[in-house]
């Protein structure tokens, strides 16, 4: 982010830097003590399913295209959006965070890969009981939220992308549930809904 934008003095980047890595750094102590098996499964970033693969790949080029992007909007005074919008998307990434401690809280089979564990049961109460997948709820206003914390509203219009990408993702890994973990296909039918209640 510094380096297209070709200063230090970004400050809107180093409020990202501490909404981003101080609730990480608090939640991965938390897990070292509580949970060190499920620490060790988020940790885990080795894709077998060449789909995700794919999704994981093309993340990665969204992700650098958007902090570049939101560098040069500082660089080349683009379009800078007033200080009040970082400080409101700056709150509303705090409260996905929070999401995802509840989600990280409710499901100990949480990996960061797609895979199907050994005596892993189906999770449908807290936020499971609303969505299929509150993880990928989280991200996405984690995701979305960020780029307005940055102050670019261009690195917002890439971030979209994550949009059509988590849907291959989801979709590859609900295939994999389905054929995988005993008692998924009902849990399809009792929570209709992925992402968001009412909508996706």
């Amino acid at each position: 982010m510094f380096l297209p934008a070709g200063t230090f003095d970004y400050w809107q980047a180093w409020l990202f830097i501490a909404v981003l890595f101080i609730p990480m750094f608090f939640a991965g102590i938390v897990l070292i003590f509580k949970s060190p098996e499920l620490l060790q499964k988020r940790l885990n970033a080795s894709e077998e399913e060449t789909e995700q693969k794919q999704v994981v790949a093309l993340s990665g080029i969204m992700f650098l295209a958007a902090f570049i992007v939101a560098g040069l909007n500082i660089r080349f005074d683009w379009l800078i959006l007033p200080e009040w919008v970082s400080y409101i998307a700056a709150v509303i990434f705090l409260f996905a965070y929070i999401l995802y401690a509840e989600v990280l809280r409710e499901n100990m089979y949480l990996s960061r890969t797609v895979e199907v564990q050994e005596n892993q049961k189906v999770i449908d109460t807290g936020l499971y009981g609303v969505v299929r997948h509150p993880m990928y709820m989280a991200t996405l206003f984690l995701f979305l939220s960020m780029p307005f914390v940055l102050g670019s509203v261009f690195s917002f219009l890439i971030l979209l992308l994550y949009i059509p990408i988590i849907r291959k993702r989801i979709k590859n890994e609900e295939k994999v549930l389905e054929q995988g973990l005993k008692g998924y296909p009902e849990y399809e039918k009792k929570v209709k809904y992925r992402i968001i209640p009412y909508i996706w």
